[in-house]
């Protein structure tokens, strides 16, 4: 089934569709150098505030809703389902061959590709804020074991998203586990507005995994930053 395909490109396509929208009545969008003064102080903010986060569960482990390399906990409210990717799109795609306009069907491809991977890593869960309150997602990616350390993945990631600039790398330890986290602007060519996104990665045998946090805009990203270091701080590797 294309279940959690759909899923991530439909929470990709409302977001963006309602950003549009309200685009129009919005005030205008901070330029590069408030968003990246912003970043800083918004980042200490959700520090201080990740240990006030209730948790709403665990995922990555056997069972859950999401089975990841590592495992962390979500916030409350927060609902979290896997995106089914691979062998389950091949073989949704064969039994609709019969069927499918050819080049309809290669556009989906393309489209289907390009919402799924990116950089070295291929989405594997997702994380919805909108129960909570919020326009967002927490996404969850993981790639093939190999040599490049929690770095090199955080890096092809970000250059892979294209339009992004100021990107801070630093490096975090928790619960024994190590990794790379950065701090990002990503400009919207479409909605002309720039944005903060965060996201870390690190390694296990199973592979890289990365968690990143987008958002509607950086108001929004700001508002959900302590669902991001709540799953930071509880991170384990499985």
């Amino acid at each position: 089934m294309l279940v959690g395909a759909r899923r991530v490109r439909c929470g990709l396509a409302q977001v963006a569709l309602l950003a549009g929208v309200l685009t129009g009545c919005s005030e205008a969008a901070e330029d590069d150098s408030k968003a990246s003064a912003g970043a800083s102080a918004s980042a200490e903010a959700a520090s201080d505030s990740a240990a006030a986060v209730k948790s709403g569960g665990t995922i990555g482990g056997a069972g859950s809703a999401c089975e990841l390399p590592v495992t962390f906990d979500i916030a409350q409210y927060w609902e979290a389902e896997a995106v089914e990717t691979g062998a389950d799109e091949e073989k949704a795609a064969d039994g609709d061959s019969g069927s499918a306009d050819p080049e309809k069907a290669e556009l989906a491809e393309d489209i289907a590709d390009a919402l799924l991977h990116q950089g070295p890593v291929t989405a594997a869960c997702e994380v919805d804020a909108k129960p909570a309150g919020n326009i967002g997602f927490l996404r969850i990616w993981t790639g093939k074991p190999g040599d490049d350390d929690a770095r090199a993945v955080l890096e092809a990631f970000v250059a892979a998203e294209k339009n992004t600039s100021k990107a801070k790398y630093s490096s975090f330890k928790t619960g024994g586990v190590s990794g790379v986290e950065v701090k990002y602007l990503f400009t919207s060519k479409l909605l002309e507005e720039t944005k903060e996104e965060s996201a870390l990665a690190v390694t296990t045998k199973k592979g890289p995994v990365v968690i990143h946090l987008g958002g509607m805009d950086t108001e929004e990203h700001q508002q959900m930053l302590p669902a991001y270091e709540l799953a930071k701080r509880t991170l384990r590797v499985g």
